[in-house]
């Protein structure tokens, strides 16, 4: 079954809107650790919009599981990123205003994910990068020996026709296979939601999911622990 992973950055854009310290993402970690949760995944972002350098430090301090450290592709992230020491950290692209269906361009930056994945890596650093599902963005990321491939399922999430989702359920399984064949891991993310995880999770070389939105649209109702539960039990389905 693939490792279920909480990115905590909406929990502090709801936070900025409340213009308090609460709800607190070092808080949430921790209870959805305490739900069974199998890692937490914060966003750096260039503005510091939601996640902020104060959190990425408490949530190392209070994470137990594993932690995932997103961040844009820039050499001041990546020196940030060498300081804090996460279990992992994912490339993202270095714009400053970027949607989620944004994913980094690893053939036009492949000498710099190539210095970046080698430097993170020699800090024992898992190196992952946010890709589309694309064959030559996978081959890239081969060649700059990084760890894993991060691949973009926030289209899903806007398809209503069947046949359509499954084209793409296909297409993100083909790179999915192409990642394992040439030595990396591959996790999945961005739009993932009750409807669409557990054919995600059916594939089987995806080792790990990361949810946000949903996963805390649910916790509202339902509370951080009981969400994890309800969320894990659509991963093993």
């Amino acid at each position: 079954m693939a490792r279920l992973c909480l990115c905590v950055n909406q929990v502090a854009r709801l936070r900025n809107l409340n213009k308090a310290r609460i709800p607190d993402p070092a808080s949430v970690a921790i209870a959805a650790e305490l739900g069974g949760i199998d890692g937490i995944v914060a966003a750096l972002r260039d503005d510091r919009s939601d996640i902020t350098d104060r959190d990425v430090t408490i949530l190392k301090e209070v994470v137990q599981s594993h932690l995932n450290r997103a961040i844009p592709l820039t050499d001041e992230m990546v020196k940030k990123a060498l300081k804090w020491l996460p279990d992992m950290v994912t490339l993202l692209p270095s714009i400053r205003e970027v949607s989620l269906n944004t994913s980094l361009d690893v053939v036009s930056n492949l000498e710099f994910v190539e210095d970046v994945a080698a430097a993170l890596r020699a800090n024992n650093i898992v190196v992952n990068v946010l890709v589309d599902p694309e064959p030559h963005q996978v081959r890239a990321a081969a060649k700059a020996h990084v760890d894993y491939i991060h691949i973009n399922s926030n289209p899903l999430r806007s398809v209503e026709d069947l046949g359509t989702m499954s084209d793409m359920i296909d297409q993100i399984r083909s790179i999915a296979g192409a990642a394992n064949k040439l030595g990396m891991g591959v996790s999945s993310g961005r739009g993932l939601n009750a409807q669409n995880i557990r054919d995600i999770s059916d594939i089987s070389y995806i080792e790990e999911l990361n949810v946000g939105r949903a996963f805390i649209a649910r916790s509202i109702l339902v509370g951080v622990e009981k969400a994890v539960e309800q969320m894990k039990a659509l991963v093993s389905s």
